[in-house]
């Protein structure tokens, strides 16, 4: 199974960073660096949620019913005439039922590692949220996940990467941030190794997806 990241290197990415560009109206590069950040992010909060036999049920039920991949189908369709507003009231709800309280927390941090203000993240994370359900609805049926118990199988296979632990608490220190976004700053010199002068979140994002 593929990491959630790498779906941002495929041609679905690509018609993913190109369509959230348009519709918030963010450049291209900053749309691309939210959404390395924030798709893990989501799906480390959805795991902690489903880390109770409450939450695995919950989600495991969305995504048999609403959340079934088949917006992925047409994801040009989706973009070409601007996002539907039921796709980005679906995205708030995800949101907030994800991140609870801590979302504008979240959204604070990421935008101050992008360059970029919390609303326009939010904006992001709205048309983002719906597809990432999708990816995961599309996961569940070709992985046959049919328990509540092998959801979070799932979800951490999504999130493997070079240093699961370090990369784990990386995206805990996130979701636990206070929302000034030092702590990525803080927690990227440790998931690359120490090498944090060299680049902020594009060394991160070097390092996630591999890149010199």
């Amino acid at each position: 199974m593929s990491g959630i990241l790498d779906l941002l290197n495929s041609d679905l990415g690509k018609t993913l960073i190109n369509g959230v560009s348009s519709q918030t109206k963010q450049p291209q590069n900053k749309t691309q660096d939210v959404l390395t950040m924030a798709l893990p992010v989501l799906m480390q909060a959805m795991r902690r949620n489903a880390s109770t036999p409450q939450g695995a049920e919950g989600l495991l039920s969305a995504l048999n019913s609403k959340h079934d991949g088949s917006i992925l189908d047409n994801l040009g369709g989706l973009f070409s005439g601007g996002v539907d507003q039921n796709v980005m009231s679906d995205g708030e709800k995800i949101l907030g039922h994800v991140l609870g309280n801590k979302q504008r927390n979240v959204q604070n941090t990421l935008g101050a590692k992008a360059g970029m203000d919390a609303d326009s993240v939010a904006q992001i994370l709205k048309v983002a949220a719906p597809i990432l359900m999708g990816v995961l609805g599309k996961q569940t049926r070709q992985n046959n996940v049919s328990s509540p118990n092998a959801i979070d199988g799932l979800l951490g296979g999504l999130l493997k990467g070079n240093s699961p632990q370090q990369e784990q608490s990386f995206l805990e220190s996130i979701l636990d941030a206070d929302g000034d976004g030092s702590v990525i700053d803080d927690v990227a010199g440790m998931v690359l190794g120490g090498n944090k002068k060299k680049g902020g979140l594009g060394g991160l994002l070097g390092g996630l997806f591999g890149r010199k």
